[in-house]
Order: C-alpha cells, then sequence, then structure tokens
C-alpha cells in the first residue's frame, strides 16, 4: 500500500509538472486553443462549413479528449498548488475550464433544439481565456479587475439606477404620442442605453418638445457615465504596471527580489 501511495504521490506530480512546468505542453495547449478559435470562425462561412464538416467535427473531437484529459489532470494534481481539488473547481480557470468542454456533451445528455444547438457552440469561443493562466497580459487584466472589483460594482449599480431613472421619465413623456416605441418602462431601457452609451442609433428617438430637452441632458450626462469606468480601468491599470516596473507584487505589494 506504501509504494502504490508514493507510486501515485509522484505520477501526480509527473502531471502537475506536465501541465504547469513542461513548455512543450503548455505550448501544445496554446496551439490547440488558437486553432479552436480559427476553427470557429472558419466555421461561419456556409461554404466551408459544407466541405470541411467532417475535418472541423473530428478536430472538435480530438480538442475535447485533449482538453478533458488536462481537465482531469488539474483536479488531480490541485493539491500541490497550494489548495484543493474543490477550490480549483470553483476558481476562474477551473470554471473556464469546464466550460471549454461541457457544452460538447450536452447535447448527448440533453435533446436541445438548432437555437440551443448554436448558442452551445459559441461558448467554444470560452476556451481563448485559457490562454490567461499562462500569459502574463491577462493575468495583469485580471489583477486590475479584481483590483477595482467593489469601484466597478459601484458604478455599474449607478449606471443601472441612471438608467432606470432615464426610462421611466422618458416613458411618461413619449409613451403617449409613441405607444410602439415606448409602451412600457422596460422597452424605454433601449433607449437609455444607447443614449448614455452615446451610441445612438436613431431607431427610438423624442419627439416631443420635452422628450428632446430630457433627451440632451441625458446624452451630456452619458459622456460622464462613459468616462467614469473607463477612467477606473485606466488608473488601476497604470497602477499594476508601474507595481511591475519597480519590482513589487501585483498582489501583496511587497518587494519582489530577484537571484
Amino acid at each position: 500500500a506504501w509504494l502504490l501511495l508514493k507510486k501515485l504521490a509522484s505520477t501526480k506530480q509527473k502531471i502537475h509538472h506536465l501541465l504547469n512546468d513542461n513548455k512543450g505542453v503548455i505550448n501544445f495547449i496554446h496551439v490547440l486553443i488558437i486553432l479552436n478559435i480559427a476553427a470557429l470562425v472558419l466555421e461561419s462561412y456556409d461554404e466551408i462549413e459544407q466541405q470541411f464538416g467532417s475535418f472541423f467535427y473530428g478536430f472538435e473531437l480530438f480538442s475535447i479528449i485533449m482538453f478533458s484529459i488536462e481537465y482531469i489532470g488539474r483536479i488531480y494534481s490541485a493539491d500541490l498548488n497550494g489548495g484543493s481539488r474543490r477550490e480549483f473547481i470553483s476558481s476562474f480557470y477551473g470554471i473556464i475550464d469546464l466550460l471549454a468542454i461541457i457544452p460538447f456533451f450536452l447535447p448527448f445528455l440533453f435533446t436541445l433544439d438548432f437555437r440551443i444547438l448554436r448558442t452551445l457552440r459559441l461558448f467554444r469561443f470560452i476556451r481563448i481565456f485559457k490562454l490567461g493562466r499562462f500569459n502574463n497580459s491577462f493575468k495583469t487584466i485580471r489583477q486590475v479587475f479584481v483590483s477595482i472589483k467593489s469601484e466597478l460594482l459601484m458604478t455599474l449599480f449607478l449606471a443601472f439606477v441612471l438608467i432606470l431613472v432615464s426610462s421611466t421619465m422618458m416613458y411618461y413623456v413619449e409613451s403617449e404620442v409613441q405607444p410602439e416605441k415606448f409602451k412600457s418602462i422596460p422597452h424605454a431601457f433601449w433607449w437609455a442605453i444607447t443614449t448614455l452609451t452615446t451610441v445612438g442609433y436613431g431607431d427610438v428617438y423624442p419627439i416631443t418638445p420635452l422628450g428632446k430637452v430630457l433627451s440632451s441632458f441625458i446624452a451630456v450626462v452619458g459622456i460622464g457615465f462613459v468616462a467614469l469606468p473607463t477612467g477606473i480601468l485606466s488608473s488601476a491599470y497604470i497602477e499594476q504596471m508601474k507595481k511591475r516596473r519597480l519590482g513589487e507584487c501585483p498582489h501583496c505589494g511587497k518587494e519582489l527580489h530577484h537571484d
């Protein structure tokens, strides 16, 4: 039994090394992810899909096998990273790894219509986030969002309140003259979002004098609304880059020592 446990521990260490330190395996996974994204794009062309559909299916099957082996291996060796298997499964990259493979198996377990199948195929794009496990750029972006999580949540809450207030006001001003476009407050959400983000598609717009005045005011407020999260993100990103250049750990802020 002791020899068996020792052999299992050695196997676990080898799996952990292959998945986290072996450059050949890491590069193989990276190339496979990039090829999957390329295949997803090429499949959107009907003529290519009709001609190479069987090849794309075979490549998808091969990719699922490789990603499944990687996922199982990471679960098996998760405790060597200083955490438990449960912590890995519920972690960001654990969820990404699961979402990268689970849509392939759902049609075999449940009867799904064509629209749901097309939506599940879209989930294959999530595989691109698997690159972030070893890419410093992805890690920096993730650290930026983590560091300003509370500020972003507050900004999103304020944005929702602003959209709700704008939609409510415009509904009461415009619903009588444009009942088909402002038939309810939720219907006015589309107008509020396009106006506050300064996109302004022009498919829905006020025609009453009061509605135009309110729309102008809300559009001006929207300029600041768009700039607020952009400023927060820019400031946090610059701060993270400064820490890297000064040799500080972006997680704890302590000085890094290089041998």
